[in-house]
Protein backbone atom coordinates (compact mmCIF):
# COMPACT_ATOMS: atom_id res chain seq x y z
CA UNK A 1 0.00 0.00 0.00
CA UNK A 2 1.11 3.30 -0.80
CA UNK A 3 0.84 6.59 0.63
CA UNK A 4 0.64 9.65 -1.89
CA UNK A 5 2.83 12.81 -1.30
CA UNK A 6 0.87 15.59 -1.32
CA UNK A 7 3.39 18.03 -0.81
CA UNK A 8 4.65 16.97 -4.40
CA UNK A 9 1.50 17.80 -6.33
CA UNK A 10 1.34 21.05 -8.18
CA UNK A 11 -1.81 22.90 -7.50
CA UNK A 12 -2.48 23.75 -11.34
CA UNK A 13 -2.42 19.82 -12.14
CA UNK A 14 -6.24 19.16 -12.64
CA UNK A 15 -6.51 22.33 -15.16
CA UNK A 16 -3.52 21.46 -16.52
CA UNK A 17 -5.15 17.79 -17.46
CA UNK A 18 -8.06 19.77 -18.93
CA UNK A 19 -6.36 23.03 -21.03
CA UNK A 20 -2.60 21.17 -21.47
CA UNK A 21 0.67 22.52 -20.50
CA UNK A 22 0.61 25.18 -23.20
CA UNK A 23 -2.59 26.81 -22.51
CA UNK A 24 -1.73 26.82 -18.57
CA UNK A 25 1.24 28.88 -19.70
CA UNK A 26 -0.51 31.43 -21.90
CA UNK A 27 -2.90 31.95 -18.80
CA UNK A 28 0.08 32.37 -16.44
CA UNK A 29 1.30 34.81 -19.24
CA UNK A 30 -1.73 37.45 -18.81
CA UNK A 31 -3.20 40.10 -17.21
CA UNK A 32 -6.91 40.76 -16.26
CA UNK A 33 -8.15 44.22 -14.48
CA UNK A 34 -11.06 43.70 -12.57
CA UNK A 35 -13.54 46.32 -11.56
CA UNK A 36 -15.00 46.58 -8.68
CA UNK A 37 -15.15 43.56 -6.11
CA UNK A 38 -18.69 43.16 -4.59
CA UNK A 39 -20.87 40.16 -5.50
CA UNK A 40 -19.85 39.56 -8.71
CA UNK A 41 -16.32 40.96 -8.63
CA UNK A 42 -14.89 39.14 -6.25
CA UNK A 43 -15.92 35.72 -7.08
CA UNK A 44 -14.71 36.43 -10.78
CA UNK A 45 -11.36 37.25 -9.37
CA UNK A 46 -11.04 34.20 -7.52
CA UNK A 47 -12.09 32.16 -10.14
CA UNK A 48 -9.42 33.90 -12.39
CA UNK A 49 -6.97 33.11 -9.90
CA UNK A 50 -7.72 29.69 -9.15
CA UNK A 51 -7.08 29.04 -12.91
CA UNK A 52 -3.55 30.50 -13.13
CA UNK A 53 -3.93 33.83 -14.17
CA UNK A 54 -0.89 35.61 -13.48
CA UNK A 55 -1.00 39.03 -13.77
CA UNK A 56 -4.37 40.58 -11.83
CA UNK A 57 -4.78 44.17 -10.99
CA UNK A 58 -8.00 44.44 -8.64
CA UNK A 59 -9.96 47.23 -7.97
CA UNK A 60 -12.55 48.98 -5.64
CA UNK A 61 -12.50 51.69 -3.19
CA UNK A 62 -15.31 50.15 -0.67
CA UNK A 63 -15.17 48.79 2.85
CA UNK A 64 -17.11 45.57 3.62
CA UNK A 65 -20.18 46.01 5.48
CA UNK A 66 -22.93 43.37 6.94
CA UNK A 67 -25.35 43.66 3.99
CA UNK A 68 -22.68 41.99 1.97
CA UNK A 69 -22.40 39.15 3.55
CA UNK A 70 -25.31 37.13 1.66
CA UNK A 71 -23.26 37.47 -1.81
CA UNK A 72 -19.46 38.42 -1.87
CA UNK A 73 -16.66 36.27 -1.26
CA UNK A 74 -14.77 38.78 1.43
CA UNK A 75 -17.51 39.68 3.68
CA UNK A 76 -17.62 37.73 6.74
CA UNK A 77 -18.36 38.97 10.37
CA UNK A 78 -14.54 38.94 10.99
CA UNK A 79 -13.74 41.58 8.15
CA UNK A 80 -16.35 44.10 8.06
CA UNK A 81 -14.95 47.37 7.80
CA UNK A 82 -11.81 46.29 6.13
CA UNK A 83 -11.02 47.30 2.59
CA UNK A 84 -12.21 44.93 0.11
CA UNK A 85 -8.94 45.15 -2.12
CA UNK A 86 -6.98 44.23 1.05
CA UNK A 87 -9.31 41.20 1.97
CA UNK A 88 -9.04 39.91 -1.17
CA UNK A 89 -5.66 40.75 -1.74
CA UNK A 90 -5.30 38.23 1.20
CA UNK A 91 -7.19 35.49 -0.17
CA UNK A 92 -5.78 35.56 -3.57
CA UNK A 93 -2.38 35.89 -2.28
CA UNK A 94 -2.86 32.28 -0.51
CA UNK A 95 -4.57 30.87 -3.50
CA UNK A 96 -1.24 31.39 -5.62
CA UNK A 97 1.96 33.26 -3.75
CA UNK A 98 3.75 33.50 -7.14
CA UNK A 99 0.26 35.84 -8.59
CA UNK A 100 1.71 39.13 -9.69
CA UNK A 101 -1.03 41.17 -7.63
CA UNK A 102 -1.61 45.09 -8.40
CA UNK A 103 -3.77 46.67 -5.48
CA UNK A 104 -6.07 50.01 -7.00
CA UNK A 105 -7.65 51.01 -3.44
CA UNK A 106 -9.76 53.68 -6.19
CA UNK A 107 -12.82 54.54 -7.32
CA UNK A 108 -12.69 54.23 -11.07
CA UNK A 109 -13.64 57.62 -12.68
CA UNK A 110 -11.89 60.06 -15.11
CA UNK A 111 -9.91 61.19 -12.28
CA UNK A 112 -8.52 57.71 -11.12
CA UNK A 113 -8.98 56.00 -15.09
CA UNK A 114 -5.62 56.96 -16.56
CA UNK A 115 -3.55 55.43 -13.96
CA UNK A 116 -5.89 52.13 -13.42
CA UNK A 117 -5.88 51.27 -17.30
CA UNK A 118 -1.98 52.42 -17.64
CA UNK A 119 -1.00 48.85 -17.84
CA UNK A 120 -0.98 46.83 -20.75
CA UNK A 121 -3.84 44.45 -20.01
CA UNK A 122 -5.10 40.85 -21.97
CA UNK A 123 -8.97 41.95 -20.30
CA UNK A 124 -10.78 43.77 -18.05
CA UNK A 125 -13.87 42.45 -15.99
CA UNK A 126 -16.12 45.48 -15.71
CA UNK A 127 -17.79 44.90 -12.53
CA UNK A 128 -18.89 47.99 -11.63
CA UNK A 129 -22.64 48.35 -9.83
CA UNK A 130 -23.26 52.27 -10.79
CA UNK A 131 -24.15 52.97 -14.55
CA UNK A 132 -21.74 56.54 -14.73
CA UNK A 133 -18.10 54.85 -14.01
CA UNK A 134 -19.78 51.41 -16.07
CA UNK A 135 -20.07 53.34 -19.26
CA UNK A 136 -16.87 54.97 -18.36
CA UNK A 137 -15.10 51.80 -18.05
CA UNK A 138 -16.55 50.59 -21.23
CA UNK A 139 -16.03 53.58 -23.29
CA UNK A 140 -12.44 53.91 -22.15
CA UNK A 141 -11.94 50.43 -22.55
CA UNK A 142 -13.30 50.70 -26.52
CA UNK A 143 -11.26 53.23 -27.27
CA UNK A 144 -8.15 51.68 -25.98
CA UNK A 145 -8.57 48.83 -27.63
CA UNK A 146 -8.68 46.67 -24.06
CA UNK A 147 -11.08 43.78 -24.28
CA UNK A 148 -14.27 43.80 -21.96
CA UNK A 149 -17.00 41.88 -20.66
CA UNK A 150 -19.49 43.83 -18.59
CA UNK A 151 -21.43 42.46 -15.82
CA UNK A 152 -24.94 43.62 -16.39
CA UNK A 153 -28.02 43.33 -13.46
CA UNK A 154 -27.72 40.49 -10.77
CA UNK A 155 -30.06 41.81 -8.60
CA UNK A 156 -33.55 41.29 -8.83
CA UNK A 157 -33.09 37.73 -10.91
CA UNK A 158 -33.24 34.32 -9.19
CA UNK A 159 -33.06 31.88 -12.45
CA UNK A 160 -29.62 30.82 -13.00
CA UNK A 161 -30.47 29.05 -16.06
CA UNK A 162 -31.06 32.18 -17.67
CA UNK A 163 -27.81 34.28 -17.81
CA UNK A 164 -25.76 34.23 -20.90
CA UNK A 165 -22.79 36.28 -22.48
CA UNK A 166 -23.83 38.01 -25.86
CA UNK A 167 -22.46 41.49 -27.54
CA UNK A 168 -24.43 44.00 -25.71
CA UNK A 169 -26.46 45.01 -28.79
CA UNK A 170 -28.30 41.59 -28.55
CA UNK A 171 -29.14 41.90 -24.99
CA UNK A 172 -32.36 42.70 -23.90
CA UNK A 173 -35.10 42.81 -21.44
CA UNK A 174 -32.54 43.80 -18.99
CA UNK A 175 -33.03 47.42 -17.61
CA UNK A 176 -29.03 48.37 -17.14
CA UNK A 177 -28.20 47.21 -20.16
CA UNK A 178 -30.84 49.40 -21.61
CA UNK A 179 -29.26 52.40 -20.08
CA UNK A 180 -25.69 51.13 -20.73
CA UNK A 181 -26.47 50.85 -24.64
CA UNK A 182 -28.61 54.00 -24.44
CA UNK A 183 -25.06 55.72 -23.18
CA UNK A 184 -22.58 53.52 -25.37
CA UNK A 185 -24.58 54.94 -28.77
CA UNK A 186 -23.60 58.46 -27.34
CA UNK A 187 -20.16 57.69 -27.79
CA UNK A 188 -21.03 56.32 -31.21
CA UNK A 189 -20.42 52.62 -29.72
CA UNK A 190 -22.61 50.20 -31.38
CA UNK A 191 -21.70 46.42 -30.05
CA UNK A 192 -18.30 45.06 -29.94
CA UNK A 193 -18.29 44.89 -25.84
CA UNK A 194 -19.41 40.98 -24.51
CA UNK A 195 -21.73 41.35 -21.48
CA UNK A 196 -23.35 39.11 -18.85
CA UNK A 197 -26.59 39.52 -18.09
CA UNK A 198 -29.96 37.90 -17.70
CA UNK A 199 -33.36 38.19 -19.13
CA UNK A 200 -35.38 37.45 -16.34
CA UNK A 201 -38.11 40.32 -15.30
CA UNK A 202 -37.31 41.98 -12.30
CA UNK A 203 -38.66 40.58 -9.41
CA UNK A 204 -39.95 44.26 -8.33
CA UNK A 205 -40.65 46.03 -11.89
CA UNK A 206 -37.45 48.48 -11.93
CA UNK A 207 -39.58 51.57 -12.66
CA UNK A 208 -40.62 50.80 -9.20
CA UNK A 209 -37.25 51.06 -7.38
CA UNK A 210 -35.96 54.09 -5.92
CA UNK A 211 -32.65 55.66 -7.47
CA UNK A 212 -29.78 54.90 -5.08
CA UNK A 213 -32.05 52.40 -3.08
CA UNK A 214 -31.01 48.79 -2.05
CA UNK A 215 -31.46 45.94 -4.54
CA UNK A 216 -32.49 42.79 -3.65
CA UNK A 217 -29.89 39.68 -4.29
CA UNK A 218 -29.82 36.31 -3.59
CA UNK A 219 -26.19 34.65 -2.66
CA UNK A 220 -25.93 32.05 -5.96
CA UNK A 221 -27.10 34.54 -9.06
CA UNK A 222 -23.91 36.82 -8.89
CA UNK A 223 -21.52 34.11 -8.85
CA UNK A 224 -23.00 32.42 -11.78
CA UNK A 225 -22.48 35.99 -13.47
CA UNK A 226 -18.96 35.63 -12.48
CA UNK A 227 -18.93 32.08 -13.62
CA UNK A 228 -19.71 33.67 -16.78
CA UNK A 229 -17.21 36.72 -17.16
CA UNK A 230 -14.57 34.48 -16.24
CA UNK A 231 -15.65 31.47 -18.59
CA UNK A 232 -14.93 34.26 -21.14
CA UNK A 233 -12.10 35.85 -20.29
CA UNK A 234 -10.53 32.15 -20.07
CA UNK A 235 -11.82 30.75 -23.40
CA UNK A 236 -11.08 34.43 -24.85
CA UNK A 237 -7.44 34.50 -23.99
CA UNK A 238 -6.42 30.85 -24.47
CA UNK A 239 -8.35 30.98 -28.13
CA UNK A 240 -5.96 33.71 -28.98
Amino acid sequence: MTTQNHTEENWQDRTILLLGKDRVAKLANSSVLIVGLGGVGSFCVEFLCRAGIGKIAICDYDRIRPSNRNRQIPSLISTEGKQKTEVMKERLLEINPELFLKVFQLKFNEHSSNEILSEDYNYVVDAIDTLSPKVFLIENCVRRKIRIVSSMGAGEKISPSLVRCCDIEESFQCPLARLVRKRLHKFGIRGGVKVVFSPEKNIIPYKKIKAGSPIGSISYMPAIFAVYCASTVITDIIQG
